[in-house]
């Protein structure tokens, strides 16, 4: 050991306390009922993260200027689409509540946020709302960097929905998830194979609300693709989207 104040690696210094903060997990998590992911798995099926934000009519690229310096830049995708897919997803009521946010759930895998995730950049999962899960802001990062937890979710959802990401850079995880495996300290409450059909603790309920806004989204996205000649609508990506997960806009 070299002089100077030892400071261990972050997550190995709250490895013992992973009991505890998933159960807070547990008891605050947020889940899309099961339902709404069967009649609508992806809500926002023409963009990702990193992608280029336009106009409502797909014609004028977003821009942002600073007042410091003058400098004006075009604005990407951060997190916004799927914040609002999810929140429409849960029913959310008004007003909408603060310090909450949007977990992938098949996201980041590099805890040091050094490398991009391509699974949020593909549009088929970017969206998906089996593949988010809503928690209170100081949770955010156990989830984002301890594999721990992160695998959890990962078994809850793919219980609950019949789900996993078939994105191939989360291939060999997929498998370990589909396989059965079930995590030491994975929470009592949420699906198993034991316990099929079982919701977690935080698992919105289908509504009539919900099913008449996924007919207003399908109605949107119809409406979007037929006006997309001459635009800057990504009209052949979102029809790979649409045909991967089987929905049918009527």
């Amino acid at each position: 050991m070299t002089d100077g104040f030892y400071i261990p690696d972050g997550n190995e210094a709250l490895r013992d306390d992973i009991p505890a903060v998933v159960e807070l997990i547990e008891r605050t998590a947020r889940w899309v009922n099961p339902e709404t992911f069967r009649r609508l798995p992806v809500w926002a099926p023409h963009t990702a993260r990193g992608r280029p934000l336009y106009d409502a009519g797909w014609t004028r690229r977003y821009t942002n200027t600073r007042k410091a310096t003058g400098v004006t830049a075009e604005k990407f995708e951060g997190n916004v689409a799927a914040l609002q897919a999810l929140v429409a997803a849960l029913d959310v009521a008004s007003p909408k509540p603060k310090n909450w946010t949007v977990c992938h759930i098949w996201g980041y895998d590099d805890p040091s946020f050094a490398q991009q995730s391509s699974v949020v950049q593909d549009p088929r999962y970017f969206s998906c709302v089996a593949n988010m899960v809503w928690l209170p802001t100081p949770l955010k990062g156990f989830t984002d960097t301890l594999p721990e937890i992160k695998a959890m979710l990962r078994v809850c959802a793919f219980h609950l929905y019949g789900w996993a990401c078939e994105h191939p850079s989360v291939t060999e995880q997929a498998a370990k998830v589909t396989s059965g495996w079930i995590p030491d300290g994975y929470p009592k409450s949420w699906p198993t194979p034991d316990r099929p059909g079982v919701l977690p603790p935080g698992a919105a309920p289908f509504s009539e609300r919900i099913a008449r806004e996924i007919a207003k989204r399908k109605r949107k996205i119809k409406i979007d693709i037929e006006n997309a000649a001459f635009l800057h609508y990504p009209k052949e990506e979102v029809l790979g989207v649409l045909k991967f997960w089987g929905i049918e806009l009527g």
